[in-house]
């Protein structure tokens, strides 16, 4: 099956599995929860480390889940918490959001959770959500957008992560500001009864800092970002590295604030076609 070209920012290193892994249904994707009944069958797309997943599998057991994402390793962690957690009503797949490998109208419900914003064609990718939705079946889609994000105190090099992050994605074709632009695209792409919404997280106690600090300056000096932004010939070895000193440096301020805004959007695929 050959996989979209995609190219994703993050990568699958080590700092960003490591944030992917703290991701659950409750803090990811609570605007979904009250719309899952047991019984449904849910499709998750770009599972990452399986953790929204399993945990939306409790919620609609005993239906169905499949997660599926780009990377054998990914879903081999993913299927490897499945096992841990002991639940036989997920299955975890590679998967291509742009060619998904099911018939029509098979799931009651399709998630997925900071996908968009990497993808050249989101349009596509929500009109092949809604190809495999059921009629009246229930899209959720949660991305962020990072032009909203806010911190304190302030530091002109994470000004200057902001800004190369923002040149990296365009160069990828890709959306660092898709949380503003759900709204639109889930319309365009033929879904209705689309409401959205936002929620941030929020980091500002020292434990939360430490540890969304210590993953970007990981993620500026190790990750694709930083491969990329090096192959790009955006940034150089001297300045990720001032850019990791500035999130270590931002983690350790006692007043430090950082928050993480993301839309939302809920949507249903009309149970008439238009």
């Amino acid at each position: 099956m050959a996989l979209s070209v995609d190219k994703y920012t993050h990568g699958h290193h080590e700092s960003v599995l490591r944030s992917h892994a703290w991701r659950t249904a409750e803090n990811s994707a609570a605007y979904l929860l009250d719309s899952l009944r047991p019984g449904q069958e849910l499709l998750d797309v770009g599972c990452g480390p399986g953790t929204i997943t399993v945990d939306l599998a409790d919620r609609v057991a005993p239906g169905h889940v499949v997660g599926i994402d780009t990377e054998s390793d990914v879903i081999a962690r993913a299927d490897e918490l499945r096992k841990s957690r002991r639940q036989t009503n997920i299955t975890f797949a590679i998967g291509d959001v742009y060619g998904l490998q099911f018939d029509d109208a098979r799931f009651d419900v399709v998630h997925a959770h900071q996908v968009l914003q990497h993808m050249a064609r989101p349009i596509d990718a929500l009109k092949e959500m809604y190809r495999v939705m059921r009629p009246g079946g229930i899209l959720g889609v949660r991305d962020s957008d990072y032009a909203a994000f806010a911190w304190a105190p302030s530091d002109p090099r994470l000004d200057r992560w902001m800004q190369l992050y923002h040149q990296v994605t365009r160069r990828n074709g890709a959306e660092a500001d898709a949380g503003r632009h759900l709204l639109g695209w889930v319309q365009m792409a033929g879904f209705a009864d689309a409401t959205a919404s936002s929620s941030t997280w929020t980091f500002a106690d020292p434990e939360s800092r430490a540890w969304w600090g210590g993953s970007w300056a990981d993620r500026v000096r190790l990750s694709s970002f930083a491969d990329q932004a090096l192959e790009y010939g955006l940034s150089d070895r001297s300045e990720l590295d001032s850019l990791a000193d500035a999130w270590r440096h931002w983690a350790e301020k006692p007043d430090g604030f950082f928050a993480v805004l993301h839309g939302e959007v809920l949507a249903r695929r009309p149970v008439v076609d238009q």
